[in-house]
């Protein structure tokens, strides 16, 4: 990502993420991942944040605690290259090949590609008068291609926001097929995020494709071994935080 300094800070990035839940930072996780410039930008906190204890995600036999569960997707997002920075958006105009966002932090990023994963706020695209939305009670939703793209070019959505189910591991995987249909529209070399053992490609005498790894088993095991290291310092306390109340509830 470059910057420069006019009126106010202005950055470029490949791709730009809106909303910093599991479906944003998991978009940004496959994204960054492909070599591309990501910023994901998070206005407040989650509503994953809100959950009591989320029994529902798979990897976690007797559930895991929601606060723990983001903090830990955030920290992967930042392992794999994002940056995250804390800023509203305020405004999204197409302005020639590419997508101006701007934040009210003194913030304008000029994207290639744009993922809204905002719930429940899409205000911010109402200059944008190709994109198509529909109203469901008090709430607004994008609509998609099955893919996660719009009717604007380098504009997508992913997670509750384009109307899929309230579930964290939905918006996840939802935030990972829009990140794939980013990188796919782009102009990297792609064909699989796959860490493969060595020799799964070239033993077949076969060249390993773009985003593919081949790893030896030395290699195999200290990654295996980090990994332990780092889910052991997650779970070797209790998470201190308290689940966020809905804002309706009034304290007593």
């Amino acid at each position: 990502m470059s910057d420069s300094t006019t009126e106010q800070s202005v950055a470029e990035s490949d791709v730009c993420i809106v909303g910093a839940g599991p479906a944003g930072l998991t978009a940004g996780v496959f994204t960054a991942r492909a070599d591309l410039d990501t910023v994901v930008l998070s206005a407040g906190e989650s509503i994953l944040r809100r959950n009591a204890h989320l029994e529902n995600f798979p990897g976690f036999p007797a559930g895991v605690n929601a606060r723990q569960l983001l903090e830990m997707m955030e920290d992967q997002a930042d392992r794999n290259g994002c940056e995250r920075r804390d800023a509203r958006v305020d405004s999204v105009s197409r302005d020639g090949e590419s997508l101006t966002v701007r934040t009210t932090a003194d913030t304008t990023i000029e994207t290639e590609s744009l993922i809204c994963t905002s719930w429940a706020d899409t205000g911010y695209l109402d200059g944008i008068d190709a994109l198509e939305m529909h109203d469901r009670g008090n709430k607004t939703y994008i609509e998609t291609e099955d893919n996660g793209s719009t009717p604007v070019d380098g504009l997508y959505a992913a997670g509750r926001i384009t109307g899929s189910p309230h579930q964290a591991v939905v918006a996840a995987g939802d935030g990972a097929r829009v990140g794939l249909t980013v990188i796919q529209d782009s102009d990297v070399p792609f064909y699989h995020d796959w860490v493969a053992p060595e020799g799964y490609f070239t033993d077949r005498g076969r060249e390993i494709p773009p985003g593919c790894e081949e790893i030896d088993d030395k290699e195999r095991r200290q990654r295996e071994h980090k990994a332990q290291e780092v889910m052991q310092s997650y779970f070797s306390d209790s998470h201190p935080e308290e689940p966020t109340q809905h804002p309706s509830v009034v304290d007593n």
